[in-house]
Formats: C-alpha cells, sequence, structure tokens
C-alpha cells in the first residue's frame, strides 16, 4: 500500500519518524511512497527535494500527484494546523482514505468545512493526538468522570490538544466555557461543562511528564502517561488504512477544535470567561 505525505514542509519530527513507524507497524505492507511539502523547513533549511532523496520517497510537485498516485494519504504539518484547509482540500476530495495530523484545524469553523467537503466526497478521514492512545487513558473509557486534571509539556497553541483530547474523550458532554490565566509560556485553563462538571488543564511551556488526575464517584486516581501511546496511534492509523473505520467521530473533532480556540482567545484575556463557540 503506497503511502502519501502532504505537508507544510518535509523536515519535521513526524515526518521524519513517521515512514520507520508505519512501516514496522504494517509488517512492511504500508510504505511512505510519495511526498510533497509546499515550503523548504524554516527550521533547517532542508528542501523538499533533500527530504526525499534522504528518505527514499519519490518528490511530487503537486498535491495532485501525491493525490493521483497514493494509495492513502497523510496529511502532515502538525505544527502550522492554519495550513490544513489548504493542504486538505485535494485529499479530502479524492475519497481515498485520509489522516489528518494533529492539531486539525485553527477553530471549528475550519474543522466543520474539511469534514463537509470529505463527507461530501465520500473521503473517509480523521485526526488525533498520540496520547489517545495511552492506555492510561484508555482504562478509564466509559468511566463516569466528574472532574478532571491533566499538565503536559510545552505551549498551548501546539501542544494543548495533547491534554484537550483525552479531557474531552473521557468526560464526553458539551464543554461551555474556558478561562485562562498564564505567566508567559506557562498557561492554567478551566473548562466548565454545561452539566456543572469541570476540567483544568497546566502547559508549562517547558518539557515536563504527561499527568492526570481523575475524579469518579469512587474516589480520585492518579495517572503518570507512561505507555507507548505513539505506538498505539501508529498502530490504530494503519488499522484504518486496511479497514477505513474511523475511530475518532468528526462530532468529537469538532467539538475539541472548539475547546481549543476558545481557550486560546482565553489566554488573550486572562481572568474572562470566554464561551466555547462565541465567534458563531
Amino acid at each position: 500500500m503506497k503511502v502519501g505525505f502532504i505537508d507544510y514542509y518535509l523536515d519535521e519530527w513526524h515526518a521524519n519518524h513517521y515512514p520507520k513507524m508505519i512501516g514496522d507497524a504494517s509488517n512492511g505492507e504500508l510504505e511512505i511512497a510519495y511526498a510533497y511539502g509546499k515550503i523548504p523547513s524554516p527550521i533547517t533549511g532542508k528542501t523538499s527535494k533533500e527530504w526525499c532523496q534522504e528518505y527514499g520517497v519519490a518528490l511530487c510537485e503537486t498535491i495532485e500527484e501525491v493525490v493521483e498516485k497514493s494509495d492513502v494519504l497523510i496529511v502532515l504539518s502538525p505544527d502550522n494546523c492554519e495550513m490544513h484547509e489548504e493542504l486538505t482540500r485535494l485529499p479530502l476530495m479524492s475519497g481515498k482514505k485520509t489522516y489528518v495530523d494533529k492539531t486539525f484545524a485553527p477553530d471549528r469553523r475550519s474543522a466543520e468545512a474539511m469534514f463537509r467537503l470529505a463527507e461530501e466526497h465520500g473521503t473517509p478521514c480523521y485526526s488525533t493526538s498520540a496520547l489517545r492512545f495511552a492506555t492510561e487513558y484508555r482504562a478509564f473509557l466509559g468511566k463516569e468522570i466528574m472532574a478532571m486534571n491533566t499538565w503536559g509539556p510545552y505551549g498551548l497553541e501546539t501542544y494543548s490538544i495533547h491534554q484537550l483530547e483525552p479531557i474531552m474523550m473521557l468526560m464526553k458532554g458539551e464543554a461551555k466555557r474556558v478561562m485562562a490565566l498564564t505567566q508567559g509560556e506557562w498557561t492554567n485553563l478551566l473548562i466548565e461543562w454545561a452539566d456543572g462538571r469541570n476540567a483544568s488543564l497546566l502547559c508549562t511551556g517547558g518539557e515536563c511528564p504527561s499527568v492526570a488526575s481523575l475524579c469518579l464517584a469512587d474516589g480520585s486516581r492518579f495517572l503518570t502517561i507512561e505507555s507507548d501511546s505513539f505506538g498505539g496511534f501508529i498502530k490504530n492509523m494503519v488499522e484504518f488504512f486496511h479497514t477505513g473505520e474511523i475511530p475518532v467521530s468528526h462530532e468529537e473533532t469538532i467539538s475539541i477544535m472548539a475547546v481549543r480556540e476558545a481557550a486560546i482567545i482565553a489566554a488573550g484575556s486572562p481572568g474572562t470567561w470566554v464561551s466555547v463557540g462565541e465567534r458563531d
């Protein structure tokens, strides 16, 4: 099965590691065969041609070429989700199974538009954080959780998805509003649900473990996320490419993007409640 990469720039962590991970997880049944990068890496300066030569992947000059030649598609750009609407347009019109890397969209409007395009063209697609597949979190699927707290590394804009996704996956329901308190890159978020439940998360702005505490009817649980969540995520992606079964509903991803959008607005106005979807 030939996999096509579509990226904003190819020399980034995900594009550099996915080829081996996907090959190993599929026992060689899937290979990264084609790739397109819109620009050279702004970090290293490596061009798409140089990246393709290094990884033994055929360079495509256009997104159209990748879509035409590939059996399945991965749209990357993990640190520039604002590029996803542009980069996914042709893949989501192709009918070919497509994975869109985290973070799916910068806001709810974009997320809805992308999924609507996919649905109109019968394109199976999804997006997820690798942390969704941490075994520590998955042990609590289906449990009634009254409150939840997480903290994890790096900044709000790119890395909050790794906390928001497990929170929304486990707590379900409708997140109503978000408040932020900030100190430089250190961001505390409080999320209130329509039914009165709440969750909080902390982006430390630097390196730290991923941890969580959960409030359940029979007491609290403290989790340190140490399982191979990335390995579980890659196995799930390979399974999706084989079966076409979507592991994360579009509705859930849209809800997560809406909360993230409100969180970024809230971080710009510390101490102020921001309604989820207030830009409607």
